[in-house]
């Protein structure tokens, strides 16, 4: 991911088509670790590409993925039968949370002028 980033990064600094060397250049400057395979992957794969056509594809890819969440919901397809099993189960105790401290408790708060 960070190599992506740093090619994004690249691009919105106004370099149309980043190098190795860019790249390994903006990610020295933060302090991390340039992999050349990586960066080389990435560069071959984006070669000739719009980059916000990739992004696209990318996200049309993913919004096909199943996220979970479901949150115990049946989906019935049919018409009158037995309510679900998942409907008959007891509701979980809800947990009451403790209460964080406020800032004005601590002598400080972030929107004081």
């Amino acid at each position: 991911m960070k190599v992506v980033a740093a090619y994004l990064l690249a691009l919105l600094g106004g370099n149309p088509s980043p190098s190795a060397k860019d790249l390994t250049s903006i990610l020295s400057s933060v302090g991390a670790e340039a992999d050349n395979d990586k960066i080389s992957f990435l560069l071959k794969e984006l070669e000739g590409k719009d980059i916000l056509e990739v992004i696209a594809n990318g996200r049309e890819k993913f919004a096909s993925v199943p996220s979970g969440g479901g949150g115990g919901v049946v989906v019935s397809s049919g018409g009158g039968g037995a309510a679900p099993a998942a409907a008959e189960a007891p509701k979980a105790e809800e947990k009451e949370e403790p209460k964080e401290e406020s800032d004005d408790e601590m002598g400080f708060s972030l929107f004081d002028d």
